[in-house]
C-alpha cells in the first residue's frame, strides 16, 4: 500500500515539470520583451517595464498566486457582466498556476536578459549594422548567442528557484507533487516518507537540469578565451 502512494507521489512529478517548464517558456518571452522594453530607449517602454518588474519583485510568490486565481476570474466576470454576459469565467489551477510563475519569474529574467544584452560591447552591434546587416540579423546572429554565454549563470539560478517554487501551486488545488504528497502523508499518516520522496523528486529535476545547463554554457563559451586577473 505505501507502494502505491509512492508511485502516486512520484507520477505527479510529471505534473510539476510541466508546470516548471510552461512556466519557464512564459518567462523567458515576458524576461526578453522587458529587456528589450528597457533597452529600447523608449521612455514610456522603460517605464512600463519597471513597473512591472518592481512590482512583481516586490510581491510575495505565494500572495501573487492567490491573487490570481481568486482575484482574476472576479475582474474578468466583472467585465463579461458590464458587457452584458452571464459572468461565468472560471480559472484553472494548471492555467493559474503556470501564468503566475511565468509572470513572476519573467520580471527576474528581464533583469538577467537586460545585464547579459549591456554585457556585450555596443561596438559589436555597430560593425554588423556597418556591414550592412539588418538589425534582426544582428541580434540573431552576433547579439543572441553572446547573450545566451552570459545569461546562462543567472538563467540557472532562476530555473532552480522556479522549479521549487511550483510546490506553490499545491494551494490553489493543483494535483501537483506536493498536493499527492500531503494526501498521501495524511492517509497514512507516515509524512516523513513521503516529503522525503517529494524531495528526491524535486533533487532528480535540479541536479539534470544544472549538468544540461552546464553542457549549454561550455557549448556557448567555445573558442572564449578566459583571463585571470591577480
Amino acid at each position: 500500500m505505501i507502494f502505491q502512494y509512492i508511485m502516486t507521489v512520484v507520477a505527479a512529478g510529471w505534473v510539476t515539470l510541466q508546470v516548471a517548464l510552461l512556466s519557464l517558456l512564459c518567462a523567458v518571452m515576458l524576461g526578453m520583451l522587458g529587456a528589450m522594453c528597457k533597452l529600447s530607449g523608449n521612455r514610456l517602454l522603460v517605464r512600463a517595464a519597471e513597473a512591472y518588474t518592481t512590482v512583481i519583485r516586490g510581491i510575495p510568490d505565494l500572495v501573487m498566486m492567490l491573487l490570481i486565481f481568486y482575484g482574476g476570474p472576479v475582474v474578468v466576470n466583472h467585465v463579461i457582466e458590464m458587457a452584458g454576459g452571464d459572468g461565468s469565467f472560471d480559472l484553472n489551477p494548471f492555467v493559474a498556476g503556470t501564468m503566475t510563475l511565468g509572470i513572476i519569474f519573467g520580471a527576474y529574467l528581464t533583469e538577467t536578459f537586460r545585464g547579459a544584452i549591456m554585457g556585450i560591447p555596443k561596438g559589436q552591434l555597430e560593425a554588423g549594422l556597418a556591414f550592412g546587416m539588418t538589425n534582426a540579423r544582428v541580434y540573431a546572429r552576433i547579439i543572441f548567442p553572446q547573450m545566451v554565454r552570459l545569461a546562462i549563470p543567472g538563467f540557472t539560478n532562476n530555473w532552480l528557484v522556479l522549479v521549487k517554487t511550483t510546490a506553490l501551486v499545491s494551494i490553489i488545488g493543483l494535483e501537483d507533487i506536493m498536493f499527492k504528497a500531503r494526501g498521501a502523508s495524511e492517509a497514512t499518516r507516515q509524512p516523513f516518507t513521503f516529503y522525503l520522496v517529494t524531495a528526491l523528486v524535486y533533487l532528480a529535476i535540479t541536479t539534470v537540469s544544472i549538468l544540461l545547463l552546464r553542457w549549454l554554457e561550455k557549448k556557448y563559451s567555445a573558442g572564449v578565451v578566459r583571463t585571470r586577473f591577480s
